[in-house]
């Protein structure tokens, strides 16, 4: 997805954070791919305590603010481009939220970290992939992770990259409107709470690629183009590469809907593309259905 050159960035809110070898562990956040990264870099089932490197993104000796100014920047440089995403989403939410459900937006904010990071949830790691802590109210990304997209079976391209920014602030509107407090951590299986969460945040993140284009800057400079089919079509095979029959395949493991966390291929594509089609929180609904 295309940002118009001259849109301007901002960068409050979007802090660079950790270093250091990434660590195993139970975080208590809300993650896109739990511990795929672990076997895509390994190629073997994860043991929690077991602590891995994930590939170091080299940070520009610049800081956020000199790096990313326009939405030219955010064209070239995936820092930038998680800046002006956030930038969107948080234009977008700051308007739908409280028209549509009634309830005062509040941002989270955005680190973007290389190996592991401290965070109120636990010590969060490169091998647990993009994350949501409610305790903090904050989302960690290491970009770094965008560079195994491909090895998972999804192209690395900008809005598959966004997808997964727009996920984790999914979370985040749950913990707003309520939704999060409905999730058990410990269920599982199609019909699960968990389930059920994450493919509302797959709906959300669809609910914003709806709208993005009409996003703007506080000079009223919009901030996107709209996307193109061939880039829709990078965030839906995002969204099928992360569900679970795949990662569990991909594993070499056979694919158990009982285990399943985070959703099939096959509903994290249908409900991203609800989300795409409909552009509303009431179209993600996953919560009062008998199957999602």
């Amino acid at each position: 997805m295309t940002f118009n050159e001259n849109a301007r960035l901002n960068t409050s809110g979007t802090t660079r954070g950790g270093r250091g070898a990434a660590i195993g562990g139970g975080l208590g956040g809300f993650g896109i791919i739990g511990a795929i990264i672990y076997f895509m870099i390994t190629g073997q089932v994860p043991d929690l305590g077991t602590a891995i490197q994930a590939p170091a993104h080299e940070q520009s000796g610049q800081s956020l603010e000199e790096l990313c100014q326009t939405g030219a920047d955010a064209n070239e440089n995936v820092e930038c481009r998680m800046v002006a995403g956030k930038n969107s989403l948080d234009d977008y939410w700051s308007s739908q939220l409280p028209g549509e459900v009634g309830i005062r937006y509040t941002p989270p904010s955005l680190t973007l970290f290389s190996g592991s990071v401290q965070t109120a949830c636990g010590t969060g790691s490169s091998q647990m992939g993009p994350f949501y802590c409610p305790g903090d109210q904050g989302i960690y990304i290491d970009v770094s992770f965008f560079e195994q997209l491909d090895r998972m079976g999804a192209e690395n391209e900008a809005l598959a990259q966004l997808y997964i920014l727009a996920h984790e602030y999914g979370h985040h509107i749950q913990l707003l409107t309520g939704d999060l407090s409905k999730v058990d951590h410990g269920s599982s299986g199609e019909t699960s709470s968990m389930v059920r969460s994450e493919l509302q945040a797959d709906c959300l993140a669809g609910a914003w690629v709806h709208n993005a284009a009409y996003t703007a800057d506080e000079a009223g400079t919009t901030f996107m183009v709209p996307p193109t089919q061939a880039e829709l079509e990078d965030a839906l095979i995002a969204a099928q590469a992360v569900g679970d029959d795949k990662i569990m395949e991909n594993a070499g493991m056979q694919a158990n809907p009982d285990n399943f966390s985070h959703g099939s291929a096959d509903k994290r594509m249908e409900w991203l593309t609800k989300g795409i089609n409909g552009g509303t929180y009431g179209t993600c609904d996953t919560w009062s259905i008998d199957r999602p």
